[in-house]
């Protein structure tokens, strides 16, 4: 079996993680038997990393390559929305995987960006009226298509906001969606939290520190308040260019891999990382299923995604405070893993969808 997944952008073999969650994805699908070639509208020339073949739009245009199944990460109009109005004949199944801005109103659900940002830019109405006219043709090419399209959505929130966004009835889609959450990427699975030689008290990984979601400023203002505790940022952006830097506050300016990343989080008491909008906050799974004690924001999807983790506090987003989230945490019953968002919770129960997809040809 041989599948086509499409994708804004991917990993590349210089080192930079562009939407990595997809990667990880497809090196499991490769695992079960699964041949995966990935259309990353980024790529100017086809490369392999990790097994998988990436090629660019012109690659394929060239091709006549046949494939079971298309899979559409985070769709867009620009690239996923033109492809399929040329190409989508060429696939008797298609599956489309939901993580959050394709069909929400960004006006609506994401916070703020920050004043330096570009999106700021963007006049408040042309971003609504934008947002109105992508729902609207999501809206209608996936009632046109239902017999060839199934849904899938990596948390019961972003599947709730695509039932009021397009006002799409459950019922009419029945049969064709299900909720499957990312998959944490597997040095998260077969790894452990080591703490040892404890340098900081909290370890931030921010990919995109400029995203205002991704709460950076609520990291700051809390280091401010708390001097007395020493905080490791990491991740890419001109945040301080902007802002300053508080003493108490290492920044790293690196995308990391997850071998990196363990480094650090080793020498790290407490994984921080507040969210004002995230549809499952993936590195914050992988955080608490490593087995490092988490901080997280106290917003609807943070409550639904870590219900029944062991060991995560919440905070106001609005007011954190820090010292009573720290306080709330259990912090003396010993390391465990949590295994919610394992392969076999989740990329597991994907694969065995694209299975049956395939079979129902």
């Amino acid at each position: 079996m041989k599948v086509l997944v499409l994708a804004a952008a991917y990993p590349t073999l210089d080192g930079r993680r562009p939407l990595y969650y997809i990667h990880s994805r497809n090196l499991y699908y490769n695992e079960k038997g699964i041949e995966v070639v990935t259309l990353s509208f980024a790529c100017s020339n086809p490369y392999n990393i990790d097994g998988i073949r990436v090629i660019g739009l012109s690659d394929y245009k060239k091709s006549r390559e046949n494939f079971d199944l298309l899979i559409c990460h985070a769709a867009n109009l620009r690239n996923h929305y033109r492809f399929l109005m040329k190409y989508q004949d060429r696939f008797s199944k298609i599956m489309f995987v939901f993580h959050g801005h394709e069909i929400l109103h960004i006006n609506k659900y994401y916070p703020k960006p920050y004043y330096f940002s570009k999106r700021r830019k963007i006049p408040f109405w042309a971003q609504n009226a934008y947002d109105s006219f992508k729902i609207h043709l999501w809206k209608k090419y996936i009632r046109k298509n239902l017999d060839k399209v199934w849904l899938v959505f990596v948390s019961q929130w972003i599947f709730s906001q695509f039932i009021k966004e397009t006002q799409i009835k459950v019922e009419e889609i029945t049969g064709h969606y299900a909720v499957i959450s990312n998959s944490i990427g597997k040095f998260f699975e077969n790894n452990m939290y080591c703490p040892k030689n404890i340098k900081y008290d909290f370890i931030s990984i921010r990919v995109n520190m400029d995203v205002s979601k991704y709460g950076v400023d609520i990291i700051i203002k809390m280091a401010e308040q708390n001097p007395e505790y020493k905080f490791l940022l990491i991740g890419k952006g001109e945040f301080f260019s902007h802002y300053k830097k508080p003493q108490n506050v290492d920044w790293i300016n690196k995308e990391l891999s997850h071998e990196e990343m363990a480094q650090y989080i080793n020498s790290s008491r407490i994984a921080l990382l507040p969210t004002r909008e995230d549809t499952q906050g993936l590195i914050a799974c992988e955080m608490a299923s490593f087995g490092i004690p988490l901080i997280t924001s106290d917003i609807e999807v943070c409550r639904e995604v870590f219900e029944k983790c062991p060991k995560v506090s919440f905070i106001n987003n609005d007011c954190p405070n820090l010292k009573e989230a720290v306080n709330n945490l259990d912090l003396d019953s010993g390391i465990s893993k949590w295994t919610e968002y394992y392969s076999v919770n989740t990329v597991d129960k994907e694969t065995e969808l694209i299975i049956r997809l395939n079979e129902q040809k």
